[in-house]
């Protein structure tokens, strides 16, 4: 599963961002990402970078949730920053707090290496039928 995601993913914001996913289940989606190249201009990871840190775990899991034959799309995100992040990589777990059949939603929390939440996040997601030939 993470080597398929992989290789979705080139060329995608993921990619420029530093994202890599090392886990994956419906349930549970761990990822990680560099506080390098993601500051703002005080040297602070961009709580932007947060944000899409957050948006890809949540949607990660909610595709993988959906199925072959399915997309999801985000509906809603919000985000709380609770400290900064200066240097290495912040991590961020998403877990899931409803799987339906047309909306999936996830709680992120993310953390900077001496495991100090940086942010808490909650994302929505519609789950669609794919478009035909997509």
């Amino acid at each position: 599963m993470l080597e398929q995601l992989a290789g979705m993913h080139e060329g995608t914001l993921l990619e420029r961002m530093g994202i890599e996913i090392v886990e994956v289940s419906p349930q549970r989606v761990v990822g990680r990402m560099p506080v390098a190249g993601n500051t703002q201009p005080y040297g602070l990871l961009h709580g932007g970078a947060s944000v899409v840190l957050a948006e890809s775990l949540g949607s990660v899991g909610s595709a993988v949730h959906a199925g072959r034959d399915r997309i999801a799309v985000g509906l809603e995100i919000n985000a709380s920053h609770h400290r900064a992040a200066r240097e290495g990589y912040v991590t961020g777990v998403a877990t899931a707090v409803s799987l339906g059949r047309t909306l999936a939603s996830y709680d992120v929390v993310i953390t900077d290496e001496s495991e100090r939440r940086t942010c808490t996040a909650r994302i929505t997601c519609l789950l669609r039928d794919a478009a035909p030939g997509s």
